[in-house]
């Protein structure tokens, strides 16, 4: 039997990409039956995505809510001051996530290009504590910091590309207001 060629090796892990995008704990079986392949090809395209580090990671997207925390974006504008010399450190205390002594996950962060630099979102018990780390960020690099926005995000209706289970309830808070 002939090789696939590039292209069509491209075209079937976008196709496993999909499936994991919209569930990444549903069954290879599944995967392979929505997708038409073997259990066995699907299993050697995951395997080949992992060691290539295409796919970097999987998550669960836990209800805030039930998890009694709100979720933040922070928006960060650099100052004129050259980073380099703390690049380092900031990347240290994202690989211990920042933040965790004072009741903050980091669930996001990364480099924008637009009107603002950094973002970061993270989910906190509450505003107090969401502004407590704002305000520690704003301390640690205040000579890098130009400009610091924080946010609430009151209703998510997609994270990771999954649909909120609970977007009706949208409805009903438009409804309020």
């Amino acid at each position: 039997m002939a090789k696939s060629s590039k292209k069509q090796i491209d075209q079937d892990e976008k196709r496993v990409i999909e499936q994991l995008q919209r569930n990444s704990n549903e069954s290879i079986d599944k995967i392979a039956k929505t997708c038409g392949f073997s259990r066995q090809k699907v299993w050697r395209i995951i395997k080949r995505l992992e060691n290539t580090k295409t796919i970097w990671g999987y998550t669960a997207i836990p209800d805030k809510e039930k998890q009694g925390v709100r979720h933040y974006i922070m928006l960060l504008k650099r100052s004129n001051q050259p980073a380099g010399d703390i690049i380092d450190n900031v990347l240290d205390s994202f690989k211990k996530y920042a933040g965790k002594n004072i009741g903050v996950f980091v669930q996001t962060a990364c480099v924008l290009q637009g009107e603002y630099d950094i973002m970061l979102c993270f989910t906190a018990k509450d505003i107090t504590v969401a502004k407590r780390f704002t305000e520690l960020i704003k301390k640690k690099y205040a000579a890098y910091i130009g400009e610091i926005m924080m946010v609430e995000d009151i209703f998510s209706i997609r994270i990771s590309g999954m649909m909120n289970p609970k977007v009706d309830d949208l409805k009903e808070f438009f409804k309020t207001q």
